[in-house]
């Protein structure tokens, strides 16, 4: 019989703030419930106030780590796509947030790290230091990273060109890519409004994306900057009629 060894938490003499910001963070149970209580009630508030319906679920990974990237306009953006995921899976998705916007209050960081898991991302000073994390992040079993490659929401509702750091961290990585395009956040919550309206949101979903085979450089980083915003561009013809509601028996992939 193996002798049982007791072994603290790593962040155990850290403040709850410092815990928060941590990333990955050690588990929490008290956490783990607050989000899932919260992922529950987002869900219903999606599908009554907003009408979201998903297109494309069975482009996910059933198992592995995989990258999550989306057109940016509006703070429903991240809380839509957790809603189409499987909500077991709610622990291992980290949605990449802007550092200098979700992490400089405790109000803020609360609700990023509790409520959502965020990923601090530093978008001007530490990008290389940001990307490393997620690479590491990605290198764990099972995990998923959500990115929205233009950086910030868009203020028109068009989408911006990407920026190259997905590029960067795709680049010969064996790690799958899943382009996905939002619809009806912009209408529903553009950006300098805060409270949203009843508009309907749409997700779509497209086939994953490999780009193992490039070597790191400004050409590829190019290249997957092109054809990522270029795949998620075209998801905007895919047919309504295959969406699917986030209560649909797929929740549970």
């Amino acid at each position: 019989m193996q002798d049982w060894k007791y072994e603290t938490a790593e962040d155990i003499d850290q403040s709850v703030i410092e815990r928060l910001q941590r990333v990955p963070r050690e588990p929490d149970l008290f956490v783990y419930s607050l989000r899932l209580i919260a992922a529950g009630l987002i869900r219903v508030w999606m599908r009554v106030y907003h009408r979201l319906t998903i297109t494309g679920r069975e482009n996910l990974p059933n198992n592995g780590s995989y990258v999550l990237i989306a057109n940016h306009t509006s703070h429903l953006d991240t809380i839509s796509i957790l809603s189409g995921l499987p909500i077991q899976s709610l622990h291992r998705v980290f949605p990449a947030a802007a550092k200098d916007f979700f992490f400089v209050s405790v109000p803020r960081v609360a609700f990023s790290a509790v409520m959502v898991n965020a990923l601090p991302f530093d978008r001007h000073t530490n990008i290389r230091q940001s990307l490393s994390l997620c690479t590491r992040l990605l290198d764990r079993p099972n995990t998923i990273l959500l990115i929205f490659p233009e950086g910030t929401r868009s203020p028109t509702g068009e989408m911006s060109d990407f920026k190259p750091g997905i590029g960067y961290l795709l680049a010969g990585n064996d790690v799958p890519v899943i382009p996905c395009r939002i619809e009806g956040a912009f209408e529903a919550l553009p950006k300098g409004r805060f409270i949203p309206s009843p508009k309907r949101v749409r997700i779509m979903i497209g086939k994953p994306r490999h780009y193992s085979h490039l070597k790191r450089g400004k050409s590829a980083v190019v290249d997957i900057c092109n054809d990522l915003q270029n795949s998620v561009s075209a998801l905007a013809s895919v047919d309504s009629t295959q969406a699917t509601s986030i209560a649909a028996p797929e929740d549970h992939v």
